[in-house]
């Protein structure tokens, strides 16, 4: 968002972070969103555990569960569309956390939006490679599709898929949209059509004796019990919307940036809800809720329900294994192009934490040619397969322990992202009827919603005997279940992190660089409208005038920026204030 102040103004410009601006559209920018939440990925890795829920199986009512996971990804979409609006930076959660409750708040928020997309990596490098064999195996090669199962080859496998995926972004924003598209559109196409096959074949009776009809009552998940089995179904059903967010992290080089990356937020997950309800009811429906065979409680199908799905509803003939590959092929298309836009907002928020000066600055270099970070692009593939090696080498088993470890993450800056909305906006919120459900209740209902989610999964994932490998070993780090383990020791280390280098680098910390305010005043640009919200990337931007109009310019006016009105009486400010009741000359 270009604004322009009055020329005798003493703001100064800053420079451009360089990013390709106006690339990319609003059907990009929701490609995008759709693509990082890896849709096929998700549910074969996830609609078992929905399934079976907590101790009590949730069973038929998983969409409901899926449903009601969507709650507070929408309201939590809907407060990133209303942060955006003020400041569209590539850092979102980080920039818009330190501009309301100060640089320790918004530095941590950048860093769990940097771990969880590094852990996440190893998981979808994992199933990357993993499904690389698979897929060139299905074409009648048995000794190729044996090696999914072989460790190393698939580690090898999702190096290569890491480093593919980094050079790709590297390249420049729009060839990364492309590649989405191809991506996406088959991944989409693919999980349609096992939908529509499975309700075709349950409709007409010619399914299996356990295939169930459709009932409406499936979406009803309240008469389950919340502790047992709601809550620790939701957070298994809030991964797989997880990653919308990216189509805001990509805002500083889309058209519009303070209205489109907003719109693609909330679309992305209207239909990714869309999406999973539709293929979650028709795998229920044909697969039926069992403990046995491809029952989807049987734990044995946990892992992957469309690879214990497919043979028995496409059939062992040439055609059906020509759909079981492609059904297949889904799934690593969807993990490969996750793998992709997950790289996306983790770059653009270590490049906007450089340019503020929260990280080493060097993170903040943009390619003369490609116009996309450089180091920040380049350090998250390489940070990525360094995690993915490290816990490769300790225990494959323990990559299982991302998934809850990752949701912990997401609870935390999705949520704390909703507070931000309501603290940031809280002076003009009453402004009217809309600001208050769009600005306040929504957000911090979805703030409030994942911060219970975040401590139920705490306590919930510290149990030795949650999670198991398949020798039915508890999975633990120093007796704590891995999972919590992972989570909060990844939060942890951000703490150290941002503690050394605020001894290093103090400025940001000090608010020298990217400084506290909220919805508040802004000079009147030189058409006489309003200025809007200034950027670091936006050459000369628009200055947030403090109440006291202690910084504004003289011969300026301050403008009201939700009445349009003048502002000429500084607001009270303590007694103590020294520049209180001063002329703009004689201020400090």
């Amino acid at each position: 968002m270009t604004t322009t102040v009055p020329p005798n103004s003493n703001s100064e410009s800053v420079d451009s972070k360089g990013l390709k601006s106006g690339a990319l559209g609003l059907v990009s920018s929701v490609v995008v969103g759709v693509a990082s939440t890896a849709p096929a990925y998700s549910l074969a890795a996830s609609l078992g555990f929905i399934v079976v829920g907590g101790t009590l199986a949730a069973g038929v009512h998983a969409p409901g569960i899926v449903l009601l996971a969507f709650i507070p990804m929408y309201l939590i979409a809907v407060a990133y569309q209303e942060l955006n609006k003020a400041e569209p930076d590539c850092g979102t959660t980080f920039t818009w956390a330190t501009r309301a409750f100060g640089p320790i708040t918004g530095w941590m928020g950048g860093w769990g939006i940097i771990v969880a997309d590094v852990i996440v990596m190893s998981n979808l490098a994992q199933i990357a490679g993993s499904y690389t064999f698979t897929f060139i195996g299905g074409f009648g090669l048995p000794g190729v599709a044996a090696l999914a199962t072989n460790e190393f080859a698939t580690l090898i496998a999702g190096l290569l898929w890491i480093a593919v995926m980094t050079w790709i972004c590297y390249r420049g924003i729009e060839i990364s949209a492309r590649v989405q598209y191809v991506l996406l559109a088959f991944e989409v196409i693919i999980l349609l059509f096992f939908a529509g096959f499975a309700l075709v074949k349950v409709y007409t009776g010619n399914a299996e004796p356990y295939s169930l009809i459709p009932q409406w009552n499936w979406f009803n998940p309240f008469g389950l019990d919340f502790s047992q089995t709601i809550a620790p179904a939701m957070l298994t059903a809030i991964f797989i919307y997880w990653g919308w967010d990216t189509a805001v992290s990509i805002n500083e080089e889309t058209k519009d940036p303070g209205k489109t990356p907003g719109r693609a937020a909330v679309i992305s997950t209207i239909l990714l809800l869309l999406t999973y309800a539709i293929v979650t009811v028709a795998a229920i429906a044909f697969a039926g809720v069992g403990d046995k065979g491809i029952g989807l409680a049987n734990p044995a199908n946990s892992s992957d329900v469309f690879s214990a799905i497919g043979p028995t509803l496409f059939g062992s003939g040439p055609i059906g294994s020509i759909l079981l590959t492609l059904l297949g092929f889904s799934i690593l298309t969807s993990a490969s192009a996750s793998t992709q836009t997950t790289i996306l907002p983790t770059a653009r928020t270590s490049l906007s934490m450089a340019v503020y000066k929260a990280i080493p600055e060097k993170f903040a270099r943009i390619h003369p040619k490609f116009l996309t970070p450089t180091w920040s692009t380049i350090g998250m593939g390489v940070i990525s397969a360094a995690f993915y090696l490290i816990f490769s080498a300790i225990s494959f088993s323990l990559l299982n322990a991302l998934i809850g470890s990752i949701g912990l993450m997401i609870a935390f800056y999705y949520g704390l992202t909703g507070f931000v909305c309501v603290w940031f906006y809280r002076k003009t919120m009453f402004k009217s009827f809309r600001n208050v459900i769009m600005r306040g209740v929504f957000p911090f209902v979805g703030g409030v919603i994942l911060l219970a989610v975040f401590v139920y999964g705490l306590v919930q994932f510290a149990a030795p005997d949650w999670l198991v490998d398949d020798a039915g070993k508890n999975v633990t780090i120093f007796g704590i279940g891995a999972e919590a383990v992972v989570g909060v020791g990844g939060l942890l280390l951000g703490l150290v992190l941002m503690f050394i280098w605020w001894a290093v680098r103090p400025d940001f910390f000090r608010g020298k660089t990217l400084p506290m305010r909220s919805d508040d005043l802004v000079l009147a640009n030189v058409e006489g409208g309003l200025a809007g919200f200034g950027l670091p990337d936006s050459g000369v931007f628009a200055t947030v005038i403090a109440p006291d109009l202690s910084n504004l310019p003289p011969g300026q006016t301050a403008i009201n920026v939700e009445t349009g009105e003048p502002v000429d009486t500084p607001s009270e400010l303590p007694p103590a204030d020294p520049n209180f009741g001063k002329p703009p000359e004689e201020r400090e």
